[in-house]
């Protein structure tokens, strides 16, 4: 083994002012007929983003621009999924029709109040998303009028649903190089609907 002398590295000081590289999530672009799985948030490898069901929605909101993202995972005090909120629950007619059915304001709304609670919610299993293609996700969420859908395995031991992924018709349209002006479900489809037409 040969003796190498390893020399100090210069230092200097941080600057005043300084800030710090954040994450990019980038895409890697997709057709069609590429596999489900190329268009999921694998909940396996990104954590899940949460928020308490008791938490205001001013809390929910900021949440999701702090993480850039548009739907959280509403959760008990087990950390057992309750629900799911998104940005079109916080900025849509639920707020206001929270206010006009029982009083108070915006501030005083909480996520509880305006989610989608667990038994409304649809899921799509693992299984499928593994022999499916992207155009099948994008036929299933136009089909339930949504704008995301939730994935769910088993848990191995106990046997229940564990919700392993997340799909969003928007992160669709970015990884199929659609540019979407608006977060309206129905513009978003139609962009993809008239790149099914151009293929």
């Amino acid at each position: 083994m040969t003796n190498i002398e390893y020399t100090p590295i210069a230092s200097a000081k941080l600057e005043n002012g300084a800030s710090f590289h954040r994450t990019e999530r980038i895409f890697d672009l997709i057709k069609l007929d590429d596999p489900a799985i190329a268009v999921m948030t694998d909940l396996k490898k990104v954590s899940a983003l949460t928020i308490a069901e008791k938490a205001p929605i001013d809390a929910a909101n900021a949440r999701m621009k702090h993480r850039g993202v548009r739907l959280l995972l509403v959760v008990n005090d087990d950390d057992t999924v309750v629900g799911l909120i998104t940005s079109t629950d916080l900025h849509g007619a639920k707020p206001i029709q929270h206010i006009q059915k029982h009083g108070g304001t915006y501030h005083d709304i909480t996520v509880q109040d305006i989610m989608t609670p667990q038994d409304k919610l649809e899921v799509i299993c693992m299984e499928d998303i593994n022999r499916t293609r992207v155009g099948n996700i994008v036929a299933t969420l136009k089909q339930a009028g949504r704008s995301h859908a939730l994935v769910v395995d088993r848990h191995e031991r106990e046997n229940k649903q564990v919700i392993r992924g997340i799909i969003s018709a928007s992160q669709i349209a970015r990884q199929l190089d659609i540019e979407i002006p608006t977060t309206e479900i129905a513009k978003t489809f139609a962009e993809i609907e008239a790149l099914l037409a151009s293929a």
